[in-house]
């Protein structure tokens, strides 16, 4: 245990030992009296430490937390501190309408709002679900105090009639199945709920164990931390470990800032590519590096992440579950072929105070984690693409079928270069309402195009771009076709999709202006992607009006949409990315 003199006074000194106002001290302690704290406790000198709370009926993926808070408050405890539980704004994927993207800046706000203008020298902050990761890391790069991830960890594996069944995964499976007539309603509801055995978010390497494992490749977490199933003792264990290392981190003046450097984003942007990692990745690490002050550009996707193999056999881009590569060594693992590959930047600090390659080892599980040299697929990042329809877009290559790369990419001559005619749809509704009607001619050299799905024209960007073909088509065995669109896909889909599009169509981008019918080329030899349309019916369409979005239905989307940027950019709320290190500047007496 470190010495008890901190490196620097302790914020919550300017509350409870407010130099010169003992008026001020008074009013700060005396509420906190009434559930039976002493004065003696804030005033002891001791840091005190919040643990943002994500957990709740509302928010089932970071449930485990309501226990696991327990354990933490434990052992900051043990370790000298004073914990103070608060709830944050709640994030829940699969439930929130219209869409859980909205929320991820909601709760990056509200959360910098408490970390600055409340008595707390460092914070645990829980995640679990998609943008509870990301919104906890840009709040805490923001603020700047001591702050470390504590991850929920992935539910137990999913079984359904003797085989593996992964959240999110196999829904995306199943509705392909249903609409082919292969499988009841009731059979794809059983399949899905049987995905779901437990407390935890998704088992697959969906967008929840994405951004969890990047919080552990940035240095934020514990080394081990983000694949610990929910259930297991281990993960108890983990939240007092979290919670005593918390307050040496307060002593020692450990702070995101000192951690977030530059070669954490590029190990993020080689993990996300080695584990099959969800596209959701992008915006969320762009986001991340802005508000830590990092640039992140379309070159180091290219360059750190697109050239190197998909290593990790996990759903949706491979075979197995969480419980697995929890086994087989987690993100220890992952990091320790990437080390030996020459493509770790290993010499970093992180939380646990040591380097982030001095936690590393080879997997006992070859089978759950190749070799770098033996890997399921070669070249498995992120194609970036750009165009005459938009500036920025993504595609996943690691969930590429052979069957798409049979019927798209295979074409003597034209290998990994592929045309069709447009058929277009303005958001969710009208794609669901029209897919399956005879009229759109859609056909097996057809690309679907979706738009209004963005930041500004959803509200908050949905995850819709992963269409399936039309029922006819799925019933000849057809299970994919070419997708474009200004909206994301869950992190869960097996869609080799190019989305992102930015700038999107309601703020004037390419897909605003292309119509059924329109013949596109996708080359993703140049990681090119044009509409064959004249420069002259080009300049006539932009003359038009944009492509009509949904009203505002709260305040908040209003706002969000009037604040937030392009996917491209991480989707922020782009007069917030000036405030960084907030917490050096103590806020105004209230009274």
């Amino acid at each position: 245990m470190s010495a008890r003199t901190p490196k620097r006074p302790f914020r919550s000194r300017e509350w409870f030992a407010a130099p010169e106002r003992a008026d001020m001290t008074a009013v700060y302690l005396e509420r906190f009296m009434n559930s039976g704290v002493t004065p003696e406790e804030l005033r002891s000198g001791k840091p005190i430490i919040g643990i943002a709370q994500s957990g709740s009926d509302l928010a089932p993926c970071n449930l485990i937390h309501v226990q696991l808070a327990q354990r933490v408050k434990a052992g900051i405890r043990d370790a000298g501190g004073i914990p103070m539980e608060f709830p944050v704004h709640p994030i829940f994927e699969n439930c929130r309408r219209p869409t859980a993207a909205l929320d991820r800046n909601l709760s990056y706000m509200t959360l910098v709002e408490i970390l600055h203008g409340y008595p707390l020298d460092a914070v645990v902050l829980t995640t679990g679900c998609d943008k509870t990761t990301p919104a906890g890391i840009m709040a805490a790069s923001t603020v700047n105090i001591p702050a470390i991830v504590l991850s929920g960890g992935p539910m137990l594996d999913g079984w359904f009639q003797g085989k593996q069944v992964g959240s999110g995964t196999v829904i995306w499976q199943s509705r392909r199945r249903l609409a082919a007539g292969e499988i009841t309603e009731e059979e794809f509801f059983d399949a899905a709920t049987a995905s779901a055995p437990s407390l935890g978010h998704c088992n697959t390497m969906g967008t929840a164990s994405t951004m969890n494992a990047i919080a552990e490749t940035l240095g934020l977490s514990l080394p081990g931390c983000s694949a610990i199933p929910a259930p297991y003792r281990e993960r108890g264990q983990m939240a007092y470990r979290t919670g005593q290392r918390i307050v040496e981190m307060a002593y020692e003046d450990l702070r995101p800032l000192d951690i977030l450097t530059r070669e954490a984003f590029l190990d993020a942007i080689a993990l996300t590519t080695v584990v099959g990692g969800s596209t959701n990745a992008q915006p969320h690490i762009t986001a991340m590096a802005r508000h830590a002050g990092v640039e992140i550009t379309r070159e180091d996707w290219v360059e750190h992440g697109f050239p190197l193999p998909l290593i990790l056999n996990m759903q949706p881009a491979g075979e197995f579950l969480g419980e697995r590569f929890y086994r087989a060594g987690g993100v220890p693992a992952i990091l320790w072929e990437l080390q030996n590959a020459g493509k770790l930047h290993g010499d970093r600090i992180t939380v646990s105070g040591r380097n982030l390659s001095d936690a590393l080892f080879e997997t006992p599980d070859r089978e759950m984690i190749r070799p770098f040299d033996q890997p399921l697929k070669e070249n498995a990042g992120f194609i970036v693409l750009r165009g005459n329809l938009f500036d920025f877009a993504i595609m996943k290559t690691s969930v590429i079928s052979d069957e798409f790369r049979e019927r798209f990419l295979r074409t003597p001559g034209s290998e990994n270069i592929f045309e069709g005619d447009a058929v277009v749809f303005d958001g969710a509704e009208d794609y669901h309402h029209r897919i399956n009607d005879p009229a759109l001619g859609i056909t097996e050299s057809s690309i679907l195009v979706i738009r209004g799905a963005g930041p500004v024209g959803w509200p908050g960007s949905a995850e819709v771009v992963n269409m399936q073909p039309p029922d006819a088509l799925l019933k000849r065995g057809v299970n994919s076709l070419p997708v474009l669109g200004d909206g994301r896909q869950s992190g869960t889909s097996d869609s080799p999709a190019i989305l992102h599009a930015s700038p999107e169509s309601a703020v004037g981008g390419g897909l605003g202006w292309v119509r059924s019918g329109d013949r596109i080329r996708i080359d993703l030899n140049t990681g090119r992607c044009d509409a064959l349309v004249s420069d002259e019916e080009v300049a006539r369409r932009r003359a038009g009006p944009l492509p009509q979005v949904p009203a505002s239905q709260t305040p908040w989307q209003e706002i969000s949409r009037n604040l937030v940027g392009s996917l491209a950019d991480g989707g922020c709320l782009e007069t917030a990315v000036k405030y960084r290190d907030v917490a050096k500047t103590t806020p105004r007496h209230n009274h």
